[in-house]
């Protein structure tokens, strides 16, 4: 006779299989860090010197087209931007941040035709790829053959 329990969790376990994650050398690991730092440091004090809003700042932003009132928002959004990228855990998402405000510095270069466009492009590659060579979970994210196949 078979007994039934109403209201009795059911528990089932499923397994995922994720792929392995390329190994991470020294070098990439170091040089990924180096990368990291310089692009941190950058954008931290891109950021940061916008904040008080000197004159060379002013006199920079206005000359481009944007408002005055738009200096202290673009500093906020770069110095939160490389903040997050300085933090492990939350790297990504900064990185995430930081591509926005970089694409804003690209677009920007390109329709005042400075010729400096591909200066914050750099850059954004700079942030991107010191994270990717540190970090073999967005290695393993990445589009590119493995060498053993």
């Amino acid at each position: 006779m078979t007994t039934l329990t109403i209201g009795a969790p059911i528990m089932t376990t499923q397994t995922t299989t994720y792929p392995a994650r390329p190994a991470t050398s020294k070098a990439m690991l170091w040089t990924g860090r180096v990368l990291s730092t310089l692009f941190f440091l950058f954008m931290l004090m891109d950021g940061v010197v916008k904040l008080p809003k000197p004159q060379f700042v002013v006199d920079a932003t206005t000359k481009i087209g944007y408002p005055e009132s738009s200096i202290i928002p673009i500093g906020i959004a770069a110095t939160v931007g490389a903040i997050l990228y300085g933090i492990p855990r939350t790297a990504v998402l900064g990185a995430i941040i930081l591509t926005g405000y970089l694409g804003g510095a690209v677009a920007t270069n390109v329709q005042q035709r400075t010729g400096q466009w591909w200066l914050p492009a750099i850059f954004g590659i700079v942030g991107w790829l010191g994270l990717v060579l540190r970090d073999a979970r967005l290695r393993s994210l990445l589009p590119t053959r493995r060498a053993d196949v």
